[in-house]
């Protein structure tokens, strides 16, 4: 399976995710939505809700993320946690085993850029519906200039919701350190290998410093005590959580695997079909540009479809 540094066009991807100019090229062109489709579960709630029971009938849990993010609008801020709060009411009416449904939240999403109070009051407002309507909920990375303000964060939140996830990033040095400290009771670490355009001086830049790195920082987790979330494509992997939970004398209910909505579904039905926890992480919403550009930038494949879409439309 190809890796999340080995495309050579990764870079000017991830930049391109940031560019006003290029999103409002992109998201004008037709042969987008072909791929988009792929990746995004709709622009609308009751879209995302479709895909979700969907995915929930074939056994598999769900986190569903509303697009969005760099927020530099306090209404626009709001409109975010408007919506979060109109999902999580959808899934009160769900009657669903244990953990199975989650939200994925963005704190720049919520404000962090305008001010970090804003940003952990919107979060806390999500988290308590969430808590009211048994739903869990995650703080996801973004940037590495936003890591410790979001776990900043999450520290703080963790007062009140002690079951509230965050994601560690494996490509960033400092993450070992931070596996270390967070994966104490009741965590709950989603470790991906992380999808930003980091600078060598806090990322690992080539793709087996990520892949060592993030077997590393599972192996803490897993012999920590909290419950690991193993979020991840790579075969590798994969069989590597296997191994290091048999060691840790993990039960199949102490740790799940996650995957993207769209990437590698068959191997998400194996997982299932083997008796494992596998979550899809479920994206919707408009603001789906940057979210787009970096599975783009992750597999060249999705690249390739792109390209040969655009070319059958000229």
């Amino acid at each position: 399976m190809t890796t999340v540094l080995s495309n050579p066009l990764r870079p000017a991807l991830l930049a391109a995710a940031r560019s006003p100019r290029l999103q409002a090229t992109v998201t004008r062109l037709r042969a987008t939505r072909s791929l988009v489709d792929r990746f995004v579960a709709g622009d609308s709630e009751p879209a995302a809700v479709m895909a979700v029971d969907a995915l929930l009938a074939s056994g598999r849990f769900v986190s569903v993320d509303y697009l969005g993010e760099d927020t530099t609008d306090r209404a626009q801020a709001r409109a975010t946690v408007q919506s979060y709060l109109s999902l999580i009411q959808r899934f009160s009416t769900r009657h669903t085993a244990g953990t199975a449904l989650e939200v994925s939240l963005k704190l720049s999403a919520l404000g962090q850029g305008i001010d970090r109070t804003l940003a952990l009051d919107n979060a806390r407002e999500i988290c308590a519906a969430a808590a009211a309507a048994g739903v869990w909920v995650t703080v996801d990375a973004e940037d590495h200039t936003t890591t410790d303000s979001t776990l900043s964060i999450v520290r703080e939140l963790r007062k009140d919701f002690p079951d509230l996830g965050t994601v560690l990033q494996a490509y960033l040095r400092r993450t070992e350190v931070d596996c270390v400290e967070l994966s104490g009771p009741r965590s709950r670490i989603r470790l991906c290998k992380g999808a930003y355009n980091e600078p060598s001086s806090v990322a690992f830049q080539s793709t087996r410093e990520v892949s060592d790195s993030y077997l590393r920082c599972l192996q803490v987790l897993m012999n920590g005590s909290g419950y690991p979330m193993v979020a991840s494509h790579d075969p590798e992997m994969i069989e590597a959580a296997e191994t290091f939970a048999a060691a840790a004398g993990r039960s199949s209910d102490e740790f799940e695997f996650q995957m993207l909505y769209g990437i590698r579904d068959q191997e998400q039905r194996r997982l299932v079909d083997a008796d494992r926890h596998v979550r899809v992480y479920v994206p919707y919403g408009e603001q789906w540009y940057g979210y787009f550009m970096r599975r783009l930038a992750e597999r060249p494949a999705n690249l390739a479809f792109f390209a040969r879409a655009l070319v059958s439309r000229t």
